[in-house]
């Protein structure tokens, strides 16, 4: 293949590599999938740059992420006392506040739960803020977790690009 051309997927790979990095962290961004998709368009047009393994282990931490992601929100609304609603209400708190700022998406899934709960769920004060907080937690566990999947994946990628050029030599 022409050097330019290498080039030119290893910038949109490492852009997007990056990019996913920064999206584990910050609304709007899909992350980890931004990551998955780079690596898995870098095995596409560049077949013996990474390894196939690598790509099919970034694709697992992926879907897993993707799972957590969700999974640790809902569940510690949950642990704190949330009801369906409460869980429901942090879903769509946090939905409106991805678009605004990283501050906006906590307070969204705060208040979300928090207003579900008085609204629908018929919950007191007391539970209600308590689903909120839970909720919250759950979302930074998440953000903690997902950050986690990203740079594990970015790193599975580069230890496979980095031994398979140094076998290359």
């Amino acid at each position: 293949m022409v050097p330019t051309v290498n080039y030119a997927i290893w910038t949109l790979t490492s852009l997007l590599l990056l990019g996913g990095l920064v999206g584990s962290v910050v609304p709007l961004l899909p992350g980890t999938t931004l990551i998955f998709a780079g690596a898995l368009l870098h095995k596409l047009l560049l077949p013996a740059s990474v390894s196939t393994a690598a790509v099919v282990w970034i694709g697992v931490f992926w879907l897993f992420s993707v799972v957590a992601d969700f999974a640790c929100t809902l569940l510690g609304a949950r642990l704190f006392g949330g009801s369906k609603w409460g869980m429901t209400g942090a879903g769509g708190g946090a939905l409106v506040g991805m678009f605004f700022s990283l501050p906006a998406l906590l307070l969204g899934t705060i208040l979300g739960a928090v207003a579900a709960e008085k609204l629908l769920g018929q919950r007191t004060d007391r539970e209600a803020l308590k689903s909120g907080l839970g909720a919250a937690l759950g979302f930074l566990v998440s953000t903690v977790v997902r950050a986690a999947f990203a740079v594990a994946m970015v790193a599975l990628f580069a230890y496979s690009a980095i031994t398979i050029a140094a076998a290359a030599r």
